[in-house]
């Protein structure tokens, strides 16, 4: 896999994580410093940004996947083609 898609595929991962811990935060402890329903709004921002860094790349792993069967099927081809 490519590097550069692989520090993509880390940077969601991580942009993810941050997000539900922000969402779980605000979650916690947003009641004591915000009215609960700009609370309430704000948990279900983080967590819908923190499921949509998780399938990101979910859905980037399995295009390359694609696109690279085609290439390893080739490469696997005993008649060599010219």
């Amino acid at each position: 896999m490519d590097e550069k898609l692989k520090r993509r595929i880390i940077m969601f991962y991580i942009g993810g994580i941050l997000n539900a811990l922000a969402g779980l935060y605000v979650l916690i402890e947003g009641a004591s410093f915000l009215p609960p329903d700009t609370a309430r709004i704000l948990v279900i921002v983080f967590l819908v940004f923190a499921v949509v860094d998780f399938y990101f790349p979910y859905m980037l792993k399995k295009k390359w996947l694609a696109e690279n069967a085609g290439r390893q099927a080739q490469d696997n081809d005993p008649v060599q083609r010219s």
